[in-house]
């Protein structure tokens, strides 16, 4: 959500900033702007929508300057308008924001009072407006921005650049991601490491209240007392080829056709080859001295979380309690000291969930996260960090992320059965024996492709879809309607299958696809019977199921998806590329932004 860059360089800023903000394109945005200081004197270009709007700006009003920060903006205090677009300017003080600032209202009374005035809706321009009045009263740039860090509440990052200072950026932040990245004779800021991967990869982390202070040669970081304070600098290892599409018309189709390679992988580093062992890295873990397990995530994390509920509840016999971040922080719930808290999180900065686990600390016994980004804030104040090996994911919907995390997840709920003596080693070692196997299957699944894009072309003529499943299939439904929510704008809802009567039936009619997640497990025929309940309504069925499942159900279906035969446990990672494909094909049926959808940021930094 948002994206914040900034450059102390050699070379002209703007070009570095605009390919700097392209790379944060995946967080969803709205308008985009650079400002930058040459020869002393601080200007800056705006433009509402995609960043080609601001390119081509810059090729008719040029903005030359060496030192320079950039902010692609999604909307939250007033609406997009290249007004309200980043960065606010008060004089000699222009400023890049994430996040947001909860007392503004309070402190533009104070500056009214002042006499200063306001021509944006934004809470961001009280920031520039407070620097100003700060500089005005005889503060340098630094103190005038430190001060001004003092008097906010609530969740930010910042970026100020100043009039007459081309060597000198401040930065800080408070619950929301910034990185500092180190150059020869240059300095970097950017929301995360992506985007200023191709300028270097030495990168320091701020961490929470943390202040910093960059020129081309120095940095002085200062926690949020004060203090200076010494953060490690990291060189960091990113494959730019994940951040490009390759031969792919998306990066959601990227990601999708990636899976068998990263869940791969995320198998290979819990389950070494050769063993059934599930080896965790750098812990002490032991679910034997565990009474329960808390879970918290958001949007499709949560749905992960709801599926691993069924693993650790039926293999190792752990009562598991799942929760939406957002809900979980101020419900407040009692969380005993023989208590696991696991959060899962694809970029380890979602502001709920890192909430969520602040509350955690201190309370639970261990918190442990799930999580793509093993520098991400919720990773580095968790005992325990397991990073799921997904790779960069650009496609805002979830996809190689949402499959990594069941399979990481599911192996950590073979080594609490393994600890707690629920599953006998032969049941133990099948279960190894059948991950191994995923990625194969996953290769089978993306075979059906083509198939799943003619029931897509028919999906996508809907105004309302239905998503059922029972058991490991129900989370699964509701994730297959959130995406299809996510990039198609269908409206679509995922019920359990036995729940169809109790409400959701009177929605059946001719006009009504329902699709139904349905492999030859232990409660195919009941999932069936609610299958003929939607068809004897004339409701549209499309089944996905394997060859069994099909040959046994599929009279009168609309359409049929045909999965492979797949081990009950690992069915919803299976069944995720039929979801998700059609979500993808139905998407691009009605022509809508796969990549970037309407509303929607990747990291969600802001409550």
């Amino acid at each position: 959500m948002c994206g914040i860059v900034g450059v102390l360089g050699q070379h002209e800023a703007a070009p570095i900033l605009v390919e700097a903000l392209k790379r944060l394109e995946y967080r969803g945005y709205d308008s985009a702007g650079i400002a930058t200081v040459n020869d002393g004197a601080l200007g800056r270009r705006r433009a509402v929508g995609k960043l080609v709007n601001l390119s081509d700006l810059l090729v008719h009003d040029p903005l030359p300057g060496k030192s320079g920060i950039g902010h692609t903006r999604w909307a939250t205090h007033g609406a997009p308008s290249v007004n309200n677009a980043h960065p606010h300017k008060a004089g000699p003080v222009a400023v890049v924001h994430n996040g947001i600032v909860e007392n503004y209202r309070e402190l533009r009374s104070e500056l009214a009072e002042h006499g200063i005035g306001f021509e944006t809706e934004t809470d961001t321009e009280t920031v520039a407006l407070m620097a100003e009045h700060f500089l005005k009263s005889g503060m340098s740039p630094v103190e005038a921005a430190f001060k001004t860090i003092d008097r906010l509440q609530g969740a930010f990052a910042l970026a100020f650049l100043f009039d007459g200072q081309g060597d000198l950026i401040v930065a800080a932040r408070k619950g929301s991601p910034l990185a500092i990245g180190h150059g020869d004779g240059e300095m970097y800021v950017g929301s995360d490491a992506i985007a200023l991967a191709p300028l270097t990869n030495k990168i320091t982390y701020l961490e929470e209240g943390d202040r910093a202070v960059l020129t081309r040669t120095s940095l002085e970081i200062r926690n949020e007392v004060g203090e200076l304070a010494n953060r490690e600098m990291r060189k960091i290892k990113l494959d730019h080829a994940r951040a490009d599409k390759g031969e792919h018309k998306h990066f959601m189709a990227k990601e999708i056709a990636e899976q068998p390679v990263v869940v791969a992988e995320a198998i290979r580093s819990y389950m070494p080859t050769g063993g059934d062992k599930v080896i965790l890295p750098d812990t002490d873990l032991d679910f034997t001295k565990l009474d329960r397990l808390t879970m918290v995530a958001c949007g499709t994390a949560f749905y992960a979380c709801l599926t691993a509920k069924y693993w650790f509840e039926q293999l190792a016999k752990m009562p598991v309690e799942v929760d939406i971040a957002s809900e979980f922080r101020y419900r407040e719930p009692p969380i005993t000291d023989r208590t696991l808290a696991l959060f899962v999180s694809q970029s380890g900065e979602t502001a709920d969930t890192l909430a969520a686990l602040r509350y955690c600390d201190g309370r639970a016994d261990k918190i442990v996260s799930v999580v793509n980004v093993p520098e991400s804030s919720i990773a580095r104040e968790s005992d325990v960090a397991l990073p799921i090996h997904a790779g960069v994911e650009i496609g805002v919907a979830s996809t190689k992320a949402f499959t990594c995390q069941l399979s990481v997840l599911l192996m950590l709920a073979l080594k609490a059965a393994a600890d707690r003596g629920t599953l006998t080693d032969e049941e133990i070692a099948d279960h190894a024996a059948a991950l191994r196997g995923l990625p194969s299957v996953l290769n089978t699944a993306l075979d059906q492709n083509r198939a799943i894009r003619k029931s897509a072309q028919r999906l996508s003529e809907a105004r309302d879809v239905l998503f059922l499943g029972r058991g490991l299939m129900y989370p699964l439904a509701m994730e297959g309607a959130l995406k299809l929510k996510e990039i198609s704008y269908i409206h679509a809802e995922g019920y359990a299958s036995g729940e169809l009567k109790h409400g959701p039936i009177a929605l059946i009619d001719k006009h009504m696809p329902v699709v139904v997640m349905a492999p030859r497990d232990a409660v195919f025929d009941k999932t069936v019977s609610n299958m003929q309940e939607v068809m004897a309504r004339k409701g549209k069925v499309i089944l996905v199921s394997d060859d069994d499942g099909i040959a046994e159900a599929e009279d009168g279906v609309w359409s049929t998806i045909r999965m492979p035969h797949i081990h009950p446990n690992l069915a919803p990672i299976l069944y995720s590329v039929p979801a998700q494909l059609l979500a993808y094909h139905t998407a691009v049926a009605k022509g809508t932004d796969v990549d970037q959808p309407r509303n929607l940021a990747k990291s969600v930094t802001v409550e």
